[in-house]
């Protein structure tokens, strides 16, 4: 900066454009209240069909989070803006002050132009107070301090001006389209943000010389940084698509076989720096969109360590989906990686795969602490799974679908492509127990009906529940429970099995029922159908008692019909996991109970964020139930988790906790039956409904013994159907 521009500067034209810029954070933040609290939410408890709830539900969705964005870009321009401000007066201050200082000692400070400066001593000798009598010879170390002083002040604003002015085009660049949600509060962290990712970079580029110290100090840093946008691009940026893969590769080679602290350390830096191309992966700056395309056209690409003997090193493909294990990952970024791997994946056909990606690679190691990352389907799987819309997307061709099922046989990634198909179907990221779990779609529906057909193929389907699958297929039909409860009753079920689903009939009946038997074989699959039929039922009994108007009939009549259902769904499953105990099929009692246990904590999620909820229509003023524990719908179906998961015993002479047995079919028979009914003393007690306790407890008891003897029937029917 020069120093007349500095000495001189008024800024109020900057001082200006701060006033502005907050008068703009206001109203964006106003206009984003608004967006999430009327626009959205309305939209969030309308009941959409056909089109608009593919196009419109989405279409709001967006735009409200545009607006969140706007008002967090505007907010960090305002911050930035302000801080570079008040920086720049205060330095123009500091300068003015050593200019007169100087000006006391007899000296005179010139801009010389270029951003140069001169200080000297007065020539004139009728300037009394020149210290060198008129002679213009001041003492050079008196010239130096002033000098450099200058230069300091100078400096400084000039990095305070330069730093301001790159971290705002890098924010209004971070998107090609509309706005970023990068958030920093003043000019400093924006600058600072920047400068640790030059300094990693660099690091990066000299990975033989990290220690496993300066490793350690790496990942401190990054984790500091890794969701900050402006440190994520830069650091990539500066190490472009090939030198990033370059670095991982090298690290996983000079550290194969870590152990202890530094097996530690390998971890932390594997996820920090997923999480960092997590981040980097939303961004679409030119900069951006360019390295992307190039890290993707990578992936065919050899990668070999610099002091690596052997003449395989990674694909470029392995190494990416090594780095996808953690975070989310942009929807397009995912779709553009996804359809290359799927498209090679399924020319190898469903035995193939396993050599397109392991052969030659036995050496592999590029996950620490799981896994060898051969297979990149496993590291994209997991990617998928923290992105709903992204897995929605993989699945929704039946082709890939049935491949990817059909190559858990021959390969190990079954859990992951689990974990996929969950978020596919269910709408809610993996590990996320917070964000409310959406209505399902017709697509959504759809992957699911896919999935159980295949899984009821009679040519080895149910093989898939027992070879690593089965605790996701378990998950699916407990958020799927209102679909399966409309296949298991038919047509004209609607007012009893209330549900938001877009697609309430679109699973078929066969199916379903082959599905659940074969689930049942695993025990975490079984825990699962069992805990959200619990809990599906829970919700059902508290909705209809606590809103009559659901349903146009007597409370018997409801009742018995969710009774029935939650008989013929626990009787699915207790027939068929005895049956797979007799044939060998399952380990025994340990592994169930022990599955009831673990799935029981996970459970409760599925109450809080609404998995398996139902919903009043939007005709009788309701909203989404099942959401909020403690208060309103959805605290009947908590308590009955808890009972599941603390093992609470039955009454009268059976000293056994609920479904700690499932040898003893009556025992299970029993076990549905007297949680059913407490379910229905919670709803009464809560909704102070008077109706006569034992008559209410022998209907239920009645009803679920109905539906636990129909089981046989609707098992032994969807055999025939596929004979």
């Amino acid at each position: 900066m020069d120093l007349d521009a500095l000495r001189h500067g008024s800024f109020a034209k900057l001082g200006e454009a701060v006033a502005d810029w907050q008068q703009m954070t206001k109203r964006l933040g106003d206009l984003k209240k608004d967006a999430e609290e009327n626009l959205k939410a309305k939209a969030d408890k309308a009941k959409w069909a056909g089109a608009n709830a593919i196009v419109t539900r989405e279409f709001i969705t967006r735009t409200a989070a545009e607006f969140a964005d706007a008002h967090t870009q505007a907010d960090s321009i305002t911050k930035i803006l302000s801080d570079t401000h008040g920086e720049l007066i205060s330095y123009r201050t500091q300068l003015n002050d050593v200019i007169a200082q100087a000006g006391k000692q007899g000296l005179l400070v010139l801009d010389t132009g270029d951003g140069s400066f001169a200080v000297m001593g007065k020539t004139r000798p009728d300037w009394a107070s020149d210290p060198s009598g008129g002679t213009g010879l001041v003492d050079q170390t008196v010239l130096d301090g002033f000098r450099n002083e200058i230069q300091g002040v100078l400096t400084k604003a000039t990095q305070s001006d330069s730093s301001a002015a790159k971290a705002l085009r890098l924010l209004v660049d971070q998107a090609k389209y509309g706005f970023t949600d990068a958030s920093y509060t003043d000019r400093d962290e924006a600058a600072k943000a920047v400068a640790a990712a030059g300094k990693l970079a660099w690091m990066a580029k000299h990975p033989a010389d990290m220690s496993l110290d300066d490793v350690a100090a790496f990942n401190r840093t990054m984790d500091q940084y890794h969701d900050d946008p402006l440190f994520a691009e830069q650091f990539v940026t500066r190490l472009g698509a090939k030198g990033t893969l370059q670095f991982w590769t090298e690290m996983t080679h000079s550290h194969a076989g870590a152990r202890g602290a530094e097996l530690e350390t390998m971890k932390d830096l594997q996820t920090s720096l997923g999480l960092t191309l997590a981040t980097v992966s939303f961004s679409d700056s030119d900069a951006m969109r360019v390295w992307k395309k190039d890290l993707i056209a990578e992936r065919n690409i050899n990668f070999r360590a610099t002091d690596s003997t052997s003449a395989f090193g990674a694909l470029g493909s392995q190494v990416i989906s090594s780095l996808l294990h953690q975070g989310q990952f942009d929807t397009e970024f995912l779709d553009d990686y996804r359809e290359k791997l799927f498209k090679a994946d399924k020319a190898a056909g469903d035995s193939g795969t396993h050599d397109l990606w392991a052969k030659g690679y036995d050496s592999l190691d590029l996950v620490f602490g799981g896994g060898n990352g051969r297979d990149p389907l496993e590291g994209l799987f997991d990617g998928l799974s923290h992105n709903p819309e992204a897995a929605q997307h993989a699945f929704e061709s039946k082709s890939d679908l049935d491949h990817m099922l059909g190559t858990t046989r021959f390969t190990d990634r079954e859990e992951t492509l689990g974990r996929a198909m969950e978020a596919a179907v269910t709408g809610v990221a993996d590990g996320d127990t917070t964000s409310m779990a959406p209505p399902h779609s017709a697509t959504q529906v759809k992957i699911m009906a896919n999935i159980m057909h295949a899984v009821a193929d009679p040519d080895g389907g149910a093989d898939l529940a027992t070879s690593g699958l089965g605790e996701s297929f378990g998950d699916m039909a407990a958020a799927y429970m209102p679909e399966i409860s409309h296949a298991l009753a038919g047509p004209g079920s609607e007012a009893v099995f209330v549900t938001n689903s877009e697609s309430p009939s679109g699973l078929s009946l066969p199916d379903v029922t082959r599905f659940l038997s074969a689930t049942s074989a695993d025990p975490s699959g079984r825990a699962g159908v069992i805990y959200g039929e619990s809990i599906y039922t829970g919700n059902l009994v508290e909705a209809h008692l606590s809103n009559p108007a659901l349903f146009d009939g007597s409370h018997k009549q409801v009742l018995t019909d969710i009774g029935r259902n939650a008989g013929i769904i626990e009787g699915i499953v207790g027939h068929s996991a005895a049956n797979a105990e007799v044939d060998g099929a399952i380990n025994g009692e340990r592994d169930y109970n022990d599955a009831m246990q673990q799935k029981g904590d996970y459970a409760k999620t599925w109450v809080a964020i609404g998995v398996s909820f139902v919903k009043v229509p939007e005709r009788l003023g309701g909203d989404v139930m099942g959401a909020f524990v403690g208060g309103g719908v959805g605290a009947v179906a908590g308590g009955a988790v808890d009972r599941l998961v603390e093992g609470q015993q039955l009454d009268g002479a059976k000293d056994e906790a609920l479904y700690r047995s499932s040898r003893d079919l009556f025992m299970m028979r029993d076990s549905v039956s007297q949680q059913t009914q407490w379910s229905v003393e919670d709803a009464l007690v809560r909704n102070d409904v008077d109706l006569p306790e034992d008559a209410i407890k022998d209907t239920m008891r009645q009803a679920v013994n109905d539906g636990w003897k129909d089981s046989d029937y609707y098992l032994n029917r969807s055999k025939a159907q596929y004979e």
